[in-house]
């Protein structure tokens, strides 16, 4: 039994929390500051998940708590300001560290603390970056000569009223950060900073509508795997059509790029809440394919589903599914060496066949919900690239 401490009992922490507990291969401690105990059904298995209150500020009360309990990794799925404490903490008491951050900065502190360690350090693990940067690569191996890619990802309401046309299905602060902080992509084969909300386009995905724009930290470790290697690579958000608009007025023309808090004071309170949502992916990549220039796509959507006798959005689900895919290979299966370990180390098929991964290739959670197992073994490269 391997003993994992999640700090965060949110959606994603609590969801990531019942999936691995469920497997009875993970006793898993999920920490919060507060004893907030969501039921859940897990069944027989309903012992391998322990609510803990810790404060991750107050070191010594976590540190006792780790050594305690013979914790063998620590996850992060808090906001991502804080982080870089859990990372830390992970170093301090040599365990293993997983997290879903798509904040820069903090990636590069994770990395930086990983050099000298002989654990396994892997930053964003979720879906954007994480499945995205697992796709796009196993998509770009297919070239001889990977000439541009791009990477959409859209986490969006089934239905919208709200004049944003948007809905919250995740971290209002993790959001935000997406919006206001500087994006990074590359051009011409060297690495570059690009404005967010920047390169509006419009695209199309299954005969409907949507624009997206530049956001921060979607392109993950791909910039540092593909520089020189790989002339354009951009990420960008997917939403409905005059959502960016109204973002540009709100974070350039009132000049509330600065002020973080109160964006998401505004967003909190003007924008709703649902649980019925889509996720989209896609990834389009042009380039020399056996000596003719060619063209090939990834294209999925996901939907939100329920699970351990509660509704999850899509958006929690590949979030969960990309940490305890992560988690398995590197906990279960030694995939990765120690230090800094990228999303882009996995292939897409160790992904959908790994037993956490089962909802990114069938949209259901096999592992967590009453439903026969699925033949596995096909390539999904050859079946999912059009």
């Amino acid at each position: 039994m391997i003993n994992i401490l999640i700090f965060g009992s949110g959606r994603v922490g609590l969801l990531t929390g019942a999936m691995l507990a469920s497997s009875g291969d993970y006793h898993v401690h999920i920490a919060d500051i507060q004893a907030d105990r969501k039921p859940l059904t897990l069944g027989k298995h309903a012992h391998n998940l322990t609510h803990c209150v810790l404060d991750i500020m107050k070191e010594d009360n976590v540190k006792a708590y780790i050594k305690e309990h013979n914790i063998t990794a620590l996850a992060a799925a808090l906001p991502y300001f804080l982080t870089k404490k859990v990372a830390e903490m992970a170093k301090a008491c040599d365990t293993n560290y997983f997290d879903l951050t798509e904040d820069v900065e903090t990636t590069k502190y994770v990395e930086t603390l990983s050099q000298s360690s002989d654990k396994v350090f892997a930053p964003q693990c979720g879906l954007a970056p994480g499945f995205i940067s697992v796709v796009t690569n196993d998509l770009v191996k297919l070239f001889d000569e990977a000439e541009t890619v791009k990477m959409r990802v859209g986490a969006l309401p089934v239905n919208i009223s709200h004049p944003l046309q948007y809905a919250l299905t995740w971290s209002t602060e993790g959001l935000i950060n997406e919006y206001v902080k500087p994006c990074e992509a590359i051009e011409d084969f060297k690495n570059v900073t690009i404005e967010p909300l920047d390169d509006l386009e419009t695209i199309k995905i299954d005969g409907l509508t949507y624009e997206a724009f530049n956001t921060s930290g979607g392109i993950g470790s791909l910039k540092d795997t593909y520089k020189g290697k790989v002339r354009n690579i951009n990420y960008k958000s997917v939403r409905y059509p005059g959502h960016c608009e109204k973002l540009r007025f709100l974070i350039n023309d009132l000049k509330l790029k600065n002020k973080q808090e109160l964006l998401c004071e505004i967003f909190n309170n003007a924008i709703p809440r649902v649980e019925d949502d889509v996720v989209l992916v896609y990834v389009s990549v042009e380039g020399t394919i056996n000596g003719v220039y060619s063209e090939r796509h990834f294209a999925k959507k996901y939907h939100s589903q329920e699970a351990f006798g509660q509704k999850w959005s899509a958006l929690q689900l590949t979030t969960a599914c990309g940490l305890c895919v992560t988690i398995d290979l590197a906990l279960k299966q030694a995939h990765f060496k120690a230090g800094f370990a990228k999303q882009e180390d996995i292939t897409l098929a160790q992904m959908m066949d790994n037993r956490f991964g089962h909802y990114y290739r069938y949209n259901f959670l096999d592992n967590c919900a009453d439903n026969p197992k699925p033949e596995l073994g096909t390539n999904p490269s050859k079946r999912e690239y059009i």
